[in-house]
Order: C-alpha cells, then structure tokens, then sequence
C-alpha cells in the first residue's frame, strides 16, 4: 500500500514498475487529467491544496478499505501546488488476482478519493479570473475556510 501527497510530477510508467507481483494476475490504473476546460470555461491551470496530515490518514484508511473488499494491492499519487493542462493530478493503481476485482476497486478509490480526501482544487481561466471549485468532503470551496 501506498498513498503520497506530492508537488512532483506524477510519472505512471514508473509507479506501475512498483505493482509488479508475481502474484498478480492484473493491473488497472487510473489518471485524472488537467483539462483545458469546465462548465463552459477555458481553464488555464489548476492549484491543488491539502491538509496533508488529515489526507495521509484517510488515504490510507481509503487503501485499507479497497484492499480488505476487494482482496488487492493498491496505490494513490496526488499532486498539489500548481498543475498544467493535461498534467497528471491523481494516479490510482491496482493489482489483483483477477482482472474484476481490479476495476471494482479501481474506481471505489478514485470515488472515495473524490468524496472524502481533503484536497481541493482552484481553476486559473484563460481570462485571468480564479475559482475555488467546491469540495464534496467538508461543504466549503477555500480550504482557508475549512471546519471539522
């Protein structure tokens, strides 16, 4: 198991050389992408910010879940701080006895990721204007803002 937090760029080809088992029979992984666009804006960049002690617990607790119901190997790579367009922000990888269990458990992470994880998530628009875009996990759109 293993989550991170991390400003360094997320490089996939090297994270799946870390899965490798000769005990398992598949891999899935998942890439969450900047992308140039949302809600009909152009987007410029991303900033990704986390309470990175909090993020440490329930990541791993989110690993923890994964691997007892599904019966896996798994890893989580989030990246923080300032992000391009097409720059990788999360990577999930899953390994498995079978192919199945990898997917199930594949997309339960990224969900639970989505949902409970706290990082959140600014667009700079082509326009030069910012958002905070609203958190699913604590009600609130600036992590300056946030309450347990």
């Amino acid at each position: 198991m293993l989550f991170r937090i991390t400003e360094k760029i997320i490089e996939p080809e090297k994270l799946r050389q870390t899965m490798l088992s000769s005990r398992a029979g598949a891999y899935c992984s998942y890439e969450g992408w900047v992308r140039d666009h949302n809600e009909g804006k152009d987007v410029n960049s991303l900033h990704y910010s986390a309470y990175e002690e909090l993020a440490q617990t329930i990541g791993c607790k989110i690993l923890d879940e994964a691997e007892s119901k599904f019966q896996v190997e798994s890893a989580i790579v989030h990246r923080v701080g300032d992000l391009s367009v097409a720059d990788i922000a999360v990577w999930v990888g899953v390994t498995a006895h079978h192919r199945g269990d990898t997917f199930l458990a594949c997309r339960y992470i990224i969900d639970n990721i989505k949902h409970r994880l706290p990082v959140w998530k600014k667009e700079v628009y082509s326009n030069g204007d910012e958002c905070w875009i609203e958190s699913n996990h604590c009600g609130c759109s600036d992590p300056k803002n946030l309450q347990f």
